[in-house]
């Protein structure tokens, strides 16, 4: 990262041989919530397709927690009083977060999550997820009364099917890493100590492929989930946010 680049305040590039790991941190330690976070999810994948010999991308979180906390300060106004301007920021980078990874990085993708913590919607739209024992995956809106239409409803309903990802949203139940292992949501779990040893071994497994052989199959390998962003993704962003502006009211 370059001085003065505030991605350095969420994100940590390691680049070992071609292969790019992209670590959130904050402040050294596991990531936390925010807004800043989350306009930082949305920008960081533009600079990930900007950087030269870049193979392989692993995706990971800091320390023992895939998001160790929430900013305190996110709850602090209430959502009815936000401006239209900042409704309008929050759907820009809600969808950005991940199409620029699915659209904008070319290259295989692993997502190796770290720990608890939400949003893991990140490593399941990569091309391989790995995880450890205390990982679980779930998605919360329905049971905080919010429409899900974010990307998790999204990835859990194109790796479990629908129908076990509507009883997961609707009952909240979360997936273990057993189940998650099982039902194909990852494709390993992992002692925390042994987790990103293993993604360098991946990523360096793929990176000795030709380019054009790594990019065309990453191509394939993406195209399921492509398709359910361009078919859902912003309904379901926009369902999302329009639920949360009726519920204002």
């Amino acid at each position: 990262m370059s001085a003065g680049d505030d991605l350095d305040e969420h994100f940590v590039l390691e680049n070992r041989d071609g292969v790019l790991q992209v670590r959130m941190h904050a402040d050294g330690g596991p990531a936390v919530y925010s807004m800043a976070l989350h306009r930082a999810w949305a920008r960081i994948w533009r600079r990930v397709a900007d950087t030269a010999d870049v193979e392989v991308v692993v995706l990971t979180g800091t320390g023992d927690a895939w998001i160790g906390g929430v900013d305190p300060e996110l709850g602090a106004k209430p959502f009815r009083e936000w401006t239209s301007r900042a409704v309008d920021d929050l759907l820009r980078d809600r969808l950005g977060m991940l199409e620029n990874l699915v659209f904008g990085v070319d290259v295989p993708v692993i997502g190796v999550v770290n720990g608890p913590g939400f949003h893991t919607e990140l490593a399941l739209f990569c091309d391989l997820a790995l995880c450890t024992p205390d990982t679980v995956f779930f998605d919360g809106h329905f049971a905080a009364g919010q429409v899900p239409g974010d990307g998790m409803f999204l990835a859990l309903q194109a790796l479990l099917g629908d129908k076990r990802a509507a009883y997961h949203l609707y009952t909240g139940q979360p997936v273990d890493a057993a189940d998650a292992l099982r039902l194909g949501l990852v494709n390993e779990v992992l002692p925390s100590d042994e987790l990103r040893d293993r993604a360098w071994e991946l990523g360096g497994l793929l990176a000795r492929q030709s380019r054009t052989t790594r990019r065309l199959t990453h191509a394939l390998v993406q195209r399921p989930l492509r398709r359910r962003l361009v078919e859902d993704y912003g309904l379901g962003v926009g369902s999302g946010l329009l639920g949360a502006l009726i519920d204002k009211t």
